[in-house]
């Protein structure tokens, strides 16, 4: 038996889509003393005279410069309160589905879910003011030793691994108690990649927009209007005029009435739409005229 296939994902990277800058940045660096310069350099020493991993390369880093200092999981998910975002996002998180949705699909069951795919710490979106807002946030995370503090990754979330995690969104397999790899079919699966929205900044999402394209999803290259240098813009405009990853690209500005704002409620509005006229069309198919008189 097919399941109803009537959730809807919108799925979002979260360093440079979400925010203007990255989480370590954010929070972490000025916290503990860090000097960014110096810590990006090491890492990208790791990463191109060790061959590192970029994401093991800088949570080492982390490791290496916080030592000292006992940290644990819950004071990495304190200082992520302190997290900001590109304009508009809370609220977009909050009125998106209201301002979309019509009675009518909600009477089919059609609803709207929020993901977060980060290669950023989970520890810190786990005590963001966007935990609440999303169904399920993966990101790269540590693990502890015998007094709770960090000592040692157990999860990363590189940009090529990303792509499992829309594959465990497709399946309803959120949970890393489930194994990604078992077979289902497409019917089974409750949210169809035609039912996705992914949204990212770059390069990084390239796989991720990738899977989004070929199996009928869609996706979005948003970059920084106040970005001096132009570099946002230009990779986006890169994505979508030259690389054909994109179907559109847009500033990061998640307010009421701005370009993305838009572009967001557009796509779901009309998944919605092909989600309830589906639904219709199983109804009429499946009835049978009673008999005449």
């Amino acid at each position: 038996m097919a399941v109803p296939q009537s959730t809807i994902a919108l799925i979002f990277d979260y360093d440079q889509t979400l925010s203007p800058s990255y989480m370590q940045d954010d929070v972490l660096f000025p916290e503990f003393g860090i000097d960014p310069v110096q810590f990006w350099n090491k890492c990208n020493r790791l990463v191109k005279e060790q061959a590192w991993d970029g994401e093991l390369a800088y949570m080492k880093c982390l490791l290496d410069y916080l030592e000292m200092d006992g940290v644990t999981n819950e004071r990495l998910s304190e200082l992520g309160a302190g997290l900001n975002y590109f304009p508009g996002v809370l609220d977009m998180f909050e009125d998106l589905p209201g301002e979309v949705f019509r009675p009518e699909h909600a009477a089919a069951g059609v609803h709207l879910e929020y993901y977060i795919i980060s290669s950023g710490l989970k520890a810190l979106l786990d005590g963001s003011t966007l935990k609440d807002k999303v169904k399920a946030i993966f990101g790269c995370e540590f693990g502890t030793d015998a007094d709770g503090r960090i000592s040692f990754p157990s999860r990363t979330i590189s940009h090529t691994t990303k792509t499992q995690y829309l594959f465990r969104i497709n399946k309803g397999m959120i949970s890393y108690d489930d194994d990604v790899n078992d077979h289902m079919p497409p019917s089974l699966r409750p949210i169809p990649f035609d039912n996705m929205i992914y949204v990212g900044d770059g390069p990084t999402d390239v796989p991720c927009f990738t899977v989004m394209k070929k199996n009928g999803g869609q996706a979005v290259a948003v970059y920084n209007p106040i970005d001096p240098s132009g570099r946002s813009f230009r990779k986006c405009f890169q994505l979508c005029s030259h690389a054909d990853r994109v179907q559109h690209i847009a500033p990061a500005d998640y307010r009421k009435g701005s370009h993305l704002r838009l572009l967001l409620e557009q796509m779901v509005r009309e998944t919605a739409d092909r989600i309830l006229e589906g639904r219709k069309e199983e109804r009429d198919s499946g009835t049978v005229a009673a008999p005449g008189f």
